[in-house]
């Protein structure tokens, strides 16, 4: 069975799930607004930049998870999947899904946002197998400290190849569906990478390589 790839933010969902989700809490008023939005901000650029310390960032965008029980975590994120979530989903992402399923492929979303985030919105888009930067979890209550390796850049590449070896499941023939340059050591390890709605320079590499590059934002 051929695995297909795909990306989260910015590639199946029209923008950034991590992001999205500070500023949600920004605005409930679970956190202090002012300095958390300018730190939310300032690692988004990071991110875009393709400078980001991973375990910087995910100090900062863990800590919150700590302080509230699971309740109350989970009754906000349905109110930020309805409200911040749906207005990304993207009809032309949820075909291509459809399209591999339809295939015989195996749908997977590997991704840098942790999972208390992303499992629900790999859940809406019908999609099983979701491997997500893994935040830690003690006696039913996050610790605010991360679990193993950090699904970004080669952590994707480290994680997918975990997975890999405990599953059976190989790359033979696989796709990866991305837009960060953040993801190119992924990219770099599949038999058909493609390019979704790029940054500036994965589009350029994606132009040198002859990688497909895709447009799932078309109305």
């Amino acid at each position: 069975m051929r695995l297909a790839i795909f990306d989260l933010d910015n590639t199946l969902l029209g923008g950034d799930s991590d992001h999205a989700w500070g500023e949600f809490l920004c605005r409930i008023g679970a956190v202090d607004e002012a300095a958390y939005q300018a730190a939310n901000d300032r690692f988004y650029q990071q991110y875009q930049q393709g400078t980001l310390d991973i375990n910087e960032f995910l100090a900062f965008a863990l800590h919150p998870l700590s302080q509230h029980s699971m309740e109350q975590l989970e009754l906000w994120h349905r109110q930020f999947m309805q409200e911040c979530i749906e207005p990304l989903m993207l009809p032309a992402a949820k075909d291509l899904i459809a399209r591999h399923r339809d295939q015989g492929d195996l749908p997977m979303i590997i991704t840098a946002t942790n999972a208390f985030v992303t499992r629900p919105i790999a859940t809406r888009l019908g999609i099983e197998v979701l491997l997500a930067t893994e935040p830690e979890l003690h006696k039913g209550q996050y610790t605010g400290r991360l679990q193993g390796t950090p699904c970004f850049q080669e952590g994707k590449v480290t994680r997918l190849q975990q997975w890999l070896q405990e599953t059976g499941h190989s790359l033979t023939g696989s796709y990866f569906y991305s837009d960060s340059r953040n993801d190119l050591p992924l990219l770099e390890q599949v038999d058909h990478p493609v390019a979704v709605n790029p940054d500036e320079t994965l589009a350029s590499i994606a132009r040198e390589r002859n990688w497909p590059i895709l447009d799932l934002r078309q109305s």
